[in-house]
């Protein structure tokens, strides 16, 4: 148990970027995958009545695709801006990894104003 007790501290004083990298080792290492499993949609009931439209999309992700290298430094103030805690070398990390998510399940206004940022600063973003 003391092995595991140790495990655990180690782990939880893991950068969110270091966090990442340990999942996708693991997910490589045992073959499985972290994703959350998708339910999924029940039929409608009725069979007369005509499938309602998809649900709006209410969460957004905010991806990082590309940066240009002359304006590095300004996408890494706006992403260390747009991102809670997180510190410079993540931040450059990320900025350096493109193409990579920088916020996950935002709201669609949240997600343009960081898009907007970002790309005035001299990154490339994509909100999915």
């Amino acid at each position: 148990m003391a092995n595991l007790d140790t495990l655990v501290n180690d782990i939880s004083g893991l950068t969110l970027l270091e966090t990442s990298e340990l999942v996708k080792l693991l997910e490589a290492k045992l073959g499985v995958s972290a994703a959350a499993p998708v339910a999924a949609a029940a039929p409608a009931a009725g069979g007369g009545a005509a499938a309602p439209a998809a649900e709006a999309k209410t969460a957004f992700d905010v991806i990082l695709k590309t940066v240009d290298p002359a304006k590095k430094i300004g996408v890494i103030k706006e992403v260390r801006a747009a991102v809670a805690g997180l510190g410079l070398a993540e931040a450059k990390a990320l900025v350096e990894g493109a193409p990579k998510t920088v916020r996950e399940g935002v709201t669609k206004e949240e997600a343009d104003e960081i898009k907007k940022k970002i790309e005035a600063a001299g990154g490339t973003v994509e909100v999915k």
